[in-house]
């Protein structure tokens, strides 16, 4: 992971997203993907404190791994990519217009969790802040 700055922090915040299909309808088929991770990849380049890590995109579900800043809140960016994505599939993929409800590929809310360093050895670290030594096995 990269170590970010801003004007007031240094950040390393990358979290993994997924959201799925609305009724986990299978759509998402390879040409359907290919064309999603452009969008994704050409969208995220519109907002320079954002950086797409990594995705994969299954037929109903969506995995990315997303850096992002403190400043800016996780659902912003959900909400951003998932409204943006949904209106993209809808007018490029008749088939997908077809099967919809509700206005939405996607179904409501989304998974997120951060990615971060091992969790043993942080708490190690901070357990051991009082210690006059610090062990080789606690740096970092």
């Amino acid at each position: 992971m990269r170590i970010q700055k801003l004007s007031h922090s240094t950040y390393q915040h990358l979290y993994h997203l997924v959201w799925g299909t609305k009724y986990r309808r299978r759509y998402l088929k390879p040409y359907v993907k290919e064309e999603l991770l452009a969008w994704l990849h050409k969208e995220l380049k519109k907002y320079p404190t954002l950086r797409l890590d990594v995705a994969n995109v299954d037929e109903d579900h969506i995995h990315l791994q997303v850096e992002i800043p403190p400043n800016v809140l996780v659902s912003r960016v959900v909400q951003i990519l998932k409204s943006g994505s949904s209106r993209m599939l809808l007018k490029k993929f008749p088939f997908i217009r077809r099967m919809y409800v509700e206005n939405s590929v996607w179904s409501v809310g989304y998974f997120s969790s951060t990615v971060g360093l091992n969790e043993e050895v942080i708490r190690r670290y901070i357990e051991r802040q009082d210690a006059q030594e610090y062990p080789e096995e606690t740096s970092f």
